[in-house]
């Protein structure tokens, strides 16, 4: 682990306190929770926007297969022999 100095408020400070002593947790546990909480979200969050600007980029195209006709014949093939 890295060693970090982060300054707080003093009820940030208060709130921390209070929750390390009602969860028997350390102040540095929570915070690395909070961390971790806080990059998680951002990731989903990019990835989500990642998402958007990926819709509908193939509409419209003439030079794709028909890929419902694709999907039956693997269908129809993974049925097995009729």
């Amino acid at each position: 682990m890295v060693r970090t100095q982060i300054y707080l408020t003093e009820s940030e400070q208060q709130a921390l306190r209070a929750l390390s002593r009602r969860t028997g947790r350390t102040q540095s546990e929570l915070i690395r929770e909070a961390v971790d909480r806080l990059i998680a979200q951002s990731e989903r969050t990019d990835r989500l926007a990642l998402l958007r600007q990926a819709r509908g980029m193939w509409q419209g195209r003439e030079d794709l297969p028909d890929f419902a006709a694709l999907r039956r014949e693997l269908d129809h093939s993974a049925s097995g022999p009729e």
